[in-house]
């Protein structure tokens, strides 16, 4: 990496490199264009192609200067210019804000409903029902692992017994059959194992 990198290598933070992400900073726009430029050719001389549908730009006035106009181009075409900038799971704003990343880190630790769904399937019935198989349950038994099950599909979405929202609607929306099925299933398979 170091002998494809060397002519844009820079003081910091001109230049980022990290894995295949690459951030060229230059305090002009000729700046960038040059260094874009001399990065396309560097990679093309030993066999690569810089992707020019990924490749964009973002222009930061973090003071009252007025900035020369003119477009950042590479190779005779227009790269598209951003008001935000993904780079290393962070959010970069031209406005020097961090709103962007706030918001995409927030928005980063809510999971699907469906997700939720997917681990009460995969973790928490088959703990709930390890070696039900061969219980000899009773009504009650099937009614206690129905609430049970219903208190918690209900807590994953938010919900109390005063939203007074419908079983269904719950199962429906973390795509869960209801316990009591799935009791069924557990014996019938074992059964015919047996």
């Amino acid at each position: 990496m170091d002998e494809v990198t060397r002519d844009i290598q820079g003081e910091i933070p001109w230049c980022m490199l990290f894995a295949d992400d690459v951030v060229l900073v230059d305090e002009s726009m000729a700046g960038v264009n040059r260094k874009l430029e001399l990065w396309r050719r560097t990679l093309e001389s030993k066999g690569f192609r810089l992707s020019r549908t990924k490749t964009e730009y973002m222009m930061c006035d973090f003071s009252a200067t007025r900035h020369e106009g003119g477009d950042v181009s590479l190779d005779g075409q227009v790269v598209v210019q951003k008001d935000t900038f993904r780079y290393l799971g962070s959010v970069l704003q031209k406005n020097d804000d961090i709103d962007e990343d706030v918001r995409h880190r927030i928005s980063a630790v809510w999971v699907p409903q469906k997700l939720k769904g997917k681990f009460y399937r995969t973790t928490i019935r088959p703990a709930m029902l390890y070696g039900a198989e061969c219980w000899p349950t009773k009504r009650r038994h099937v009614q206690q692992l129905s609430v049970a099950e219903m208190r918690m599909l209900m807590w994953f979405c938010g919900h109390t017994r005063t939203d007074r929202v419908r079983n269904e609607v719950i199962r429906d929306r973390v795509g869960v059959a209801p316990i009591e099925e799935k009791l069924t299933q557990h014996r019938l398979r074992w059964f015919g194992h047996v």
